[in-house]
């Protein structure tokens, strides 16, 4: 076997087994899901629907705009979901890490695609990295702040909770960690998006 086919069947085996391990993500959304059933919990379960619909985004950006996933982006972004998913069922509310780990990990998606929108148009991604993930920061907090509001108005369990002006701006500074991250590291971890492979 030639080196070029052993990287070729290499590349295959991984790809595969990041297939099973992002089938094994959507059916633990699936379990998030139940578990918010069987808790009576609608922001875990809205949650859990959400999540699971973003996990198949990946393929409909394949197939619209032309490029491919590498395994580990599919699985990072389904990691991010599956993460956000959880948290609903108890760990916002018990570990204060989680909510850092997870804006983190969202904001780094969300600038990951400014960042390979803007390579892919011949741009500097650095104030569109930036400029998405603080204004759809802003625009998220917000959004949480009207939600709750709103379900506290009907007399209805809030789907989403600002538990802070505090965490509001822990949020959106892990917001922040993110875009840095996509900049320090997108041209080397997102180059697919850029060209052709």
């Amino acid at each position: 076997m030639t080196r070029t086919e052993e990287t070729a069947r290499r590349e295959t085996a991984w790809a595969s087994a990041a297939r099973t391990v992002e089938r094994g993500i959507r059916h633990a959304i699936v379990g998030v899901f139940v578990a918010g059933i069987r808790q009576r919990n609608p922001g875990a379960i809205v949650n859990a629907v959400v999540t699971l619909a973003v996990t198949y985004l990946p393929g409909l950006v394949e197939r619209r705009y032309g490029v491919e996933f590498r395994p580990w982006q599919r699985l990072y972004a389904g990691v991010a979901m599956l993460a956000h998913a959880v948290g609903m069922l108890g760990p916002y509310d018990r570990e204060g890490w989680w909510d850092h780990v997870t804006h983190t990990m969202s904001a780094s998606i969300l600038g990951g695609v400014a960042h390979a929108a803007a390579r892919r148009r011949g741009r500097d991604p650095r104030p569109r990295v930036l400029g998405l993930v603080v204004v759809g920061g802003i625009i998220w907090e917000l959004l949480e702040y009207a939600i709750h509001a709103v379900c506290r108005r009907l007399g209805i369990e809030p789907l989403l909770v600002p538990y802070s002006r505090r965490d509001t701006a822990l949020d959106l500074v892990f917001n922040l960690v993110g875009a840095l991250l996509v900049l320090a590291f997108g041209d080397r971890l997102l180059g697919n998006f850029a060209r052709e492979e």
